[in-house]
């Protein structure tokens, strides 16, 4: 892949998405372990304290959950990531069959 890239400022864009897909897989293993911390004290018998860190572990998980989303609008709405699968060859499909005949 790298034999292909040879304008700077595409090989910069390249890294920075890539880096940012890595951003947003590592935020997703947080939200992942901050439910299974929020499930470690929900289900450990004990007192007031459990109870509490069971929210903040909750708490947690919707801060992250939060940050992902925007990422991956902003991502979206920049255009560094691309919708793929079967949402967007249904919504290609659409827009080929709308267009008028001349155009085709």
């Amino acid at each position: 892949m790298k034999l292909f890239i040879q304008n700077a400022g595409f090989r910069l864009f390249y890294v920075f998405a890539m880096s940012l897909k890595t951003v947003a897989i590592v935020i997703f293993l947080a939200i992942v372990a901050s439910l299974g911390s929020a499930l470690y004290h929900l289900v450990k018998p004990g007192d007031e304290e459990h109870s509490r860190k069971t929210a903040q572990a909750l708490t947690v998980r919707i801060g992250l959950s939060l940050v992902l989303f925007i990422l991956l609008f902003v991502a979206y709405a920049t255009g560094l990531f691309q919708p793929s699968g079967i949402g967007a060859r249904i919504q290609q499909t659409q827009e080929i069959g709308a267009q008028p005949a001349a155009n085709r």
